[in-house]
């Protein structure tokens, strides 16, 4: 029988108080899982996402860890698997968005950006690691900059991105024996406060005319940490409408 059902599983996202984070927290939860969200400044945002996913009945709770902060994302990993007894999901959601051209990107935006899209990435999956084991699944939310800058300004987002790519790659080779698959989510526009005033650019380059939702993004995530994509690992999965294509 064909299901997906997360019934029963501890998923942490990070990043998941508003825009595709909070999707993604709503579609694991609405699949059954228990799910752990942090969130960076947004308190009131993370406790609306709570409130409205436990109205529903489902199992969610937030809490405060900054994923450029170390020590604090791997405690908040820690704490939630110790809450649930193990960790069975993570996903990746959290990340920056630097755009401006080459003269106007300094080292700091440069490092910010490397500090919360890639290597906290790795920290949370070095964290994660330790607290999964068969049937596990790491999911990354990568970008399809990774693929095609598309625009001045992308040379450091994109590169980020194309980062998280590879690096989604070789933890599937790390983690692949011990059952655990990782994988990488690759949007392209999305309807968040990220793409306010850019709709109507954006649409026409997009063959099925119109901007993505982050419930889409939750869905395919969804998938990829459940049943039925357990042979699926180290992928690279574009979700843009053709944007790309």
């Amino acid at each position: 029988m064909i299901t997906n059902s997360l019934e029963g599983k501890s998923a942490f996202v990070t990043g998941g108080s508003r825009g595709i984070g909070a999707g993604i927290v709503r579609a694991l939860v609405a699949a059954g899982a228990n799910v752990t969200f942090t969130y960076a400044s947004s308190a009131d945002a993370a406790q609306a996402v709570v409130d409205e996913l436990r109205a529903a009945g489902g199992r969610a709770q937030a809490v405060r860890a900054d994923s450029a902060d170390a020590a604090a994302l791997t405690a908040a990993i820690d704490d939630a698997a110790r809450a649930s007894g193990r960790l069975d999901i993570l996903v990746n959601s959290a990340g920056v968005l630097h755009y401006a051209p080459l003269g106007d990107t300094s080292i700091d935006d440069f490092d910010t950006s490397f500090g919360v899209n890639v290597r906290a990435v790795f920290v949370a999956a070095k964290a994660a690691a330790k607290h999964m084991g068969e049937g596990g699944s790491i999911v990354n939310i990568g970008s399809m900059s990774a693929d095609r800058a598309g625009s001045e300004g992308a040379a450091v987002y994109s590169a980020t991105k194309g980062a998280v790519q590879a690096m989604t790659r070789g933890l599937a080779r790390d983690l692949g024996p011990r059952g655990i698959t990782v994988n990488n989510v690759q949007p392209g526009p999305i309807t968040t406060d990220m793409t306010t005033g850019f709709a109507d650019m954006l649409t026409p380059m997009i063959p099925v005319g119109r901007l993505g939702n982050p419930d889409e993004v939750g869905a395919l995530v969804a998938y990829l940490a459940g049943p039925n994509a357990r042979y699926i690992n180290g992928a690279s999965v574009t979700i843009d409408g053709g944007f790309v294509s």
